[in-house]
């Protein structure tokens, strides 16, 4: 009984160790002093675990509470001492679970911005992810700022800021 009971003990703290390393690139959780508000705070996750000089996956989360309006373009900035690099061929969106058809993404390297135009708006209201494969992370880690513009349809040509993801990268 007694070896019974300790198999489990131990057992029970190595999958708790587990699930709280799957956890740890999920959403931003507290983060302190970002200098950002909570409520302009967006969810993430990266799917490989943001290692430094590593090839990852960014999923970029947009709630629905944010999308107030339709979007005809979604606008990606990040600061200028994140020296990764993206895959512009492999940026997918997808509303609601669903991927939507993509008529372009552009990478500008040196505005450090990244484009991309559905070829139908995305509607207001809706759950949006972004997703970013084959992405390869910077060399050195540090905490970067990925900032969510968005155009909506017929709107002046102005992007509209919807939030930020501070983005940890070990």
């Amino acid at each position: 009984m007694r070896r019974l009971l300790s198999t489990l003990a131990v057992t029970g703290c190595l999958l708790t160790g587990f699930q709280a390393v799957s956890w740890a690139q999920g959403l931003p959780g507290l983060t302190l002093f970002s200098g950002i508000k909570s409520e302009n705070q967006l969810p993430y996750r990266l799917d490989f675990g943001g290692q430094s000089d590593g090839w990852d996956r960014y999923i970029f989360r947009i709630p629905a509470n944010k999308m107030k309006l339709a979007v005809a373009q979604f606008a990606i900035t990040y600061p200028d001492y994140y020296k990764g690099t993206f895959d512009p061929k492999e940026v997918q969106v997808k509303v609601k679970g669903k991927a939507v058809r993509l008529s372009e993404v552009k990478w500008d390297k040196e505005g450090r911005v990244i484009e991309i135009f559905p070829e139908e708006p995305v509607p207001a209201g809706s759950r949006v992810e972004v997703e970013l494969s084959n992405v390869k992370n910077p060399t050195f880690g540090g905490v970067y700022y990925f900032n969510c513009q968005v155009l909506s349809p017929g709107d002046v040509p102005l992007l509209r800021y919807l939030g930020s993801w501070v983005v940890s990268i070990n």
